[in-house]
């Protein structure tokens, strides 16, 4: 059974950084495309972006668009989000998501996800 466990979230002032992480395990990583959505409260589940199995297919959400980058390392079975410039409207749960599609902006095309970790972006 696929496993994902998200790390990196916390408490950052607006325009800062931080570098999410998502470890995959039970499967072998590089079937898998991986996706990133967030979740504020009292909205719905948001794609943020999105990377194919090797890598070499990366997409994003407008309003992350050039401030977020994802990456993956599949000998680490691990894919990252680096979070730039961070306003308050980020603060959200951050979620990572696996899939053997092709890389969907909608959750429902998403077979496993992690557990979230918050990040939290103040003023």
């Amino acid at each position: 059974q696929v496993q994902l466990v998200e790390s990196g979230g916390g408490s950052v002032q607006a325009g800062g950084s931080l570098r999410l992480s998502c470890v995959l395990s039970g499967r072998t990583f590089n079937r898998y495309s991986m996706g990133w959505f967030r979740q504020a409260p009292g909205k719905e589940r948001e794609f943020v972006s999105g990377i194919n199995w090797s890598g070499g297919s990366t997409y994003y959400g407008d309003s992350v668009k050039g401030r977020f980058t994802i990456s993956r390392d599949n000998a680490k079975s691990t894919v990252y989000l680096q979070i730039n410039r961070l306003k308050p409207d980020d603060t959200a749960v951050y979620y990572c998501a696996a899939t053997q599609r092709a890389v969907g902006r909608t959750p429902e095309l998403y077979d496993y996800w992690g557990q979230g970790t918050q990040v939290t972006v103040s003023s």
